[in-house]
């Protein structure tokens, strides 16, 4: 069966940082384009970056320029969404997608 699956949501304080994996099961993630998005409460569901399958080209929204950066391990079939500098509006579920498979999401809460 053909799966994404994204971990290391949870709560974080405001300013603080969080790593979130995103993994595939059913084909081989280094093979292909990983996207981000996120879905915050209230708004629809927003880009929030990608990676190129060698890992040499990233773009990222404008909304969280300078302050999330995706990287991947290739050798490990994984991909990271790194979180800096959170603000509460970072809140909400964020989606790993590669090869048209999406994720279930992974919460993130920034909250004092």
């Amino acid at each position: 069966q053909v799966q994404v699956l994204e971990s290391g949501g949870g709560l974080v304080r405001p300013g603080g940082l969080l790593r979130l994996s995103c993994a595939a099961s059913g084909f081989t993630l280094k093979l292909w384009p990983v996207n981000w998005y996120r879905q915050s409460p209230g708004k629809e569901r927003e880009f929030i970056g990608n990676i190129s399958s060698g890992g040499g080209v990233i773009k990222y929204g404008d909304s969280v320029k300078g302050r999330f950066f995706i990287y991947r391990n290739n050798d490990k079939n994984t991909a990271t969404l790194e979180l800096n500098s959170m603000k509460p509006d970072d809140t909400g579920v964020y989606y790993c997608k590669a090869a048209e498979v999406w994720g279930q999401g992974a919460l993130v809460t920034v909250s004092s």
